[in-house]
């Protein structure tokens, strides 16, 4: 596995999900990015639910954990859920639950925070006995009261026992979260968003979520339509690129069902990506 500093890095996949291809590239035409990302009969592209497992000899810190389990055939159906869920993927990659002494969620839409709690009877509970949740207290704040646009994007038992639990962090903007991990609250997609950014001697990867879901993203206009700002992420991806080019940083991507990891690089038809890869070859 990869190392960054004190840290090991592991791909823990979360499953894969379908949402609505016009939703997830705003006004670009069909035409255009369904030569990227072909649709279903019901117009849903494939998306993947890819999470980051950090290994330090004390903590094992997470970085989102997907959809979850707990939702109805109805909801499975709506966005065609499948494949793994974090417990299996933590399995297999030899740790479980109990082992998680981190979690940080970028947001809390489903897709990046459902895994965070479990049905026990007739309530939820934190997925993750032994860990503490790391979110932008701005965004918790927000989820909490989201507005019409969004509610069907926030999941109350996703977040919510969370608060009641005592395991719950919230964070003050951005900076530095824990040795060698940043944060970078963006406002485009939803309100605080926090990205992550994880550093060593042997260079930087960031963990992008919905600041560029897929590698087709990395283009300044094809924002999505679920973004409450988008002219904000216009502009948070312009700044943002320009410095992973010139840093040479390395993104991780949450969301595109092909590329885990890839560099990017600056050409005549604006910043491209690069040397498309798994994780487990990104130095």
């Amino acid at each position: 596995m990869p190392r960054i500093g004190d840290y090991e890095l592991h791909t823990i996949e979360c499953g894969r999900l379908r949402l609505d291809g016009g939703a997830m590239f705003g006004v670009v035409p069909k035409v255009l990015w369904e030569r990227r990302a072909p649709a279903d009969s019901r117009n849903r592209i494939q998306l993947c639910m890819r999470a980051l497992l950090l290994e330090q000899r004390d903590r094992l810190i997470l970085i989102d954990n997907g959809a979850g389990d707990k939702h109805s055939p109805r909801f499975r159906d709506l966005f065609n859920l499948e494949g793994c869920t974090v417990e299996q993927s933590l399995h297999n990659a030899g740790f479980n639950m109990d082992d998680v002494t981190d979690v940080v969620l970028t947001h809390l839409h489903f897709d990046h925070a459902g895994g965070s709690t479990t049905r026990v009877g007739d309530r939820c509970v934190p997925r993750f006995p032994n860990a503490m949740y790391h979110v932008q207290r701005d965004h918790f704040e927000y989820a909490l009261k989201p507005s019409h646009r969004e509610r069907a994007s926030f999941l109350p038992d996703d977040f919510v026992p969370i608060g009641a639990s005592g395991q719950l962090n919230l964070v003050e903007e951005s900076g530095l979260l824990m040795p060698g991990i940043t944060v970078r609250v963006v406002n485009g997609h939803t309100s605080a968003q926090q990205i992550v950014k994880i550093s060593g001697p042997q260079g930087t990867i960031v963990y992008v979520a919905d600041l560029l879901p897929t590698v087709h993203h990395l283009r300044l206009p094809w924002i999505m339509a679920y973004d409450v700002r988008p002219l904000e992420t216009l502009e948070e991806k312009a700044v943002f690129l320009d410095q992973a080019v010139a840093r040479n940083w390395q993104l991780f991507f949450e969301h595109d069902p092909d590329v885990a990891v890839a560099s990017v690089e600056q050409t005549e038809r604006g910043v491209q990506y690069s040397n498309p890869r798994p994780l487990s070859e990104l130095f």
